[in-house]
């Protein structure tokens, strides 16, 4: 007889994980949150402080009296008033006699204030013959049958003495109730963790099929997720997985994808949290929610926690706005450290994070044991970007003129989440227009609106649009003339965000390193619509205030950092992050010397701006006409204005000597200006 097929096991009767805290008892897990126990005794001192309230409640409701306010009369006083016709009515019982006049009477021997309402005691001493029914009967007295006051009714003590202090216990639960919905655990959950849990079980999931163009950056972390899936390939070698992985680049390059792709390839619980969400105003309470979101990971490992943004936590400690050891963000970056520290490795807790300001993260966060491996997210090539706009465009539907390669060329320095944004951009172009496709021209309007601003509808006096066009044809002229300068791909004189004119310029291929040439002709450029407007008028205005600024930035860079002038040497004088007000070390001596050495680049890329279009003023001029005629050039018929032919202006020959191959790592990679649209702002 052939053996019974053994049933399927449940999820919690399967062979132990590879994965376990230490010291810690055997858990099963969910498909849903952790559910973490609250402290015992909770309930019991809500109880208690409902008891105490309901005996205040007592003793303070004990001193309002039961009875209406009535004045009290002798019975003497009562029979005057009865001889005046001044009672309204009587209630009697006994000896007890109640009622009410018809107006306000002061009582005798007695403080109280004038009342209506009164009450009285017949004495014993009356005899059983008294005429007090008859007097009554002929001034017109009414005579109650019902009985006299007899105080509050049951339902009435019972609202009064217990009523508060049920209105109160209804009201704590309800805000306690509302508390713990927004912020897991009400006011005793105060410092539980805020992190969303995401289930790799049910619905999508992200991959590394929804990552690309930073393949590098990818290569990385599937060694992490190897590790997940497969732990025993690598602890029989001896090898241990890095506790930490630090995720560093520009915004939007996909760091937080990359982390959501690395939990969906290895099926695994993954915990989200900005590093801004651990810091509240009451002290202690950061520190906190790091122990409770490590607890929980653990009890779901293996599981990845992803920190957002962690400069936020995670600066260097001991700087001029930090209170010391109690100031609460260290208090939260001691906790991170002291957790990280804690692993074992056998927890089966990989921490994620990611920043764009790696270099201002506390030393104890990067060494060895915490965030042991470091990975940089660049922006992506040209292939990479046109990567990127395969996954983007995959629910879009494209008209078959559209390029993406094309595209990808002409979108230098781009990231994921500019090509995400051109894309959508595109269509809700194409969705304004009623096609069911997106066209090319979709992508390159989208593209001129992104990066050139959205148009405006101003009118322009004669005067000004010419002044625009000859200032933006002095850019777009020396643009052509410089050598090894980025071709000019638009011309227009069609106001746009908050310029009069605009002549945008990128390169053919990625950059990655700029030499002295290429930045002098920078300047060169775009001091061209400040040099055109004194050669044509002779006079200046305030439109070049954007290529003031721009020029200004990049020769102090060349001066103070890039170790491009002999008077300050091969030295760094300048920092990128300068606070206003900082000490930057330098001498009143050396900030002279730099502000002598960047006037003298500007001054000499001026007087070389003014000769260039000086000699070229034919060139000038027509190219003035043509804007002035049509408003916007694209490149081809800018260079045809300008008396070029396409791949024969001097500006399209690169210079002697220019940077090729890069060296990693060189200042220049990290802080070169990127290809810009030079603008004439309307100030």
């Amino acid at each position: 007889m052939p053996p019974e097929p053994e049933a399927p096991r449940r999820r919690d009767e399967r062979q132990p994980t590879p994965w376990r805290v230490e010291g810690a008892p055997e858990q099963k897990r969910t498909g849903g949150p952790i559910a973490n126990r609250r402290p015992p005794g909770g309930w019991q001192r809500f109880l208690y402080v409902i008891a105490a309230l309901l005996i205040l409640n007592w003793v303070i409701a004990s001193f309002i009296p039961a009875d209406p306010s009535r004045i009290s009369v002798p019975y003497s006083q009562f029979l005057n008033e009865v001889d005046k016709n001044n009672v309204k009515d009587v209630t009697s019982k006994g000896a007890d006699i109640s009622g009410e006049f018809k107006n306000k009477v002061d009582p005798e021997k007695s403080d109280h204030k004038p009342e209506t309402k009164f009450k009285t005691l017949r004495p014993e001493i009356v005899p059983a013959d008294d005429p007090l029914l008859s007097k009554l009967r002929s001034n017109g007295v009414t005579i109650n049958a019902k009985p006299p006051d007899t105080g509050r009714s049951v339902w009435g003590d019972i609202l009064l003495f217990f009523g508060p202090t049920l209105l109160f216990g209804a009201l704590f639960f309800f805000i306690a109730r509302r508390a713990a919905g927004a912020a897991g655990g009400g006011l005793g959950g105060l410092g539980r963790s805020r992190a969303k849990r995401y289930e790799p079980e049910g619905g999508a999931r992200t991959t590394f099929a929804d990552v690309a163009g930073i393949d590098e950056a990818e290569d990385e972390l599937e060694e992490v997720v190897d590790f997940l899936k497969h732990p025993d390939k690598y602890r029989s070698l001896g090898a241990m997985i890095p506790k930490g992985v630090l995720l560093s680049g520009q915004p939007g390059t996909g760091k937080t994808l990359l982390a959501r792709a690395v939990a969906g390839e290895a099926d695994v619980p993954f915990f989200s949290i900005s590093a801004s969400e651990f810091i509240e105003m009451v002290v202690g309470v950061g520190a906190s929610r790091v122990r409770d979101l490590f607890t929980q990971a653990k009890a779901a490992a293996p599981s990845i926690i992803f920190i957002d943004e962690l400069d936020a936590i995670g600066r260097q400690r001991g700087g001029g706005a930090s209170l010391g050891g109690h100031d609460e963000r260290e208090q939260t970056l001691n906790q991170i450290l002291t957790e990280m520290d804690g692993f074992t490795g056998s927890e089966g807790v990989i921490v994620l994070a990611s920043t764009n300001r790696p270099d201002v993260l506390d030393s104890a966060l990067l060494r060895p044991g915490r965030f042991d491996r470091r990975v940089t997210v660049n922006p992506p090539d040209v292939e990479g970007r046109e990567k990127i706009l395969q996954v983007h465009t995959r629910s879009v539907p494209l008209d078959d003129d559209v390029d993406l390669k094309g595209l990808a060329a002409t979108t230098p320095g781009m990231v994921g989440a500019d090509l995400k944004n051109l894309v959508n951009e595109a269509a809700l172009g194409a969705a304004r227009r009623g096609s069911r496709t997106v066209q090319s021209a979709d992508f390159y309007n989208a593209f001129e609106k992104i990066v050139l601003g959205t148009e405006r509808r101003i009118t322009l006096s004669r005067e000004e649009r010419e002044r625009t066009a000859y200032h933006e044809g002095g850019h777009a002229i020396l643009g052509m003339l410089e050598p090894g300068a980025d071709p000019v791909r638009k011309v227009s004189i069609v106001p746009r965000g908050r310029a009069l004119g605009v002549t945008f310029q990128s390169p053919e291929s990625d950059r990655y390193g700029y030499d002295t040439a290429y930045l002098l002709g920078r300047i060169t450029g775009a001091l061209g619509g400040r040099a055109a407007e004194q050669i044509v008028y002779g006079t200046i205005t305030t439109g070049a205030e954007s290529d003031l600024q721009q020029v200004t930035q990049i020769a102090r860079s060349m001066v103070g950092r890039w170790g491009m002038s002999d008077a300050i040497g091969l030295i760094t004088v300048l920092h990128e992050e300068q606070y206003p007000g900082q000490n930057d070390g330098n001498s009143e001596a050396t900030r002279e010397l730099i502000d002598a050495e960047v006037r003298k680049i500007v001054e000499s890329c001026y007087e070389r701006a003014i000769t260039s279009l000086t000699e070229n003023r034919w060139r000038l001029d027509s190219l003035a006409e043509k804007l002035l005629e049509t408003e916007t050039l694209d490149e081809d018929d800018a260079y045809t204005a300008a008396g070029f032919e396409r791949g024969s202006a001097p500006g399209d020959r690169p210079p002697h000597g220019m940077l090729k191959e890069p060296t990693p790592g060189s200042p220049a990679l990290d802080a070169a200006p990127a290809p810009a649209d030079d603008t004439r702002d309307d100030a």
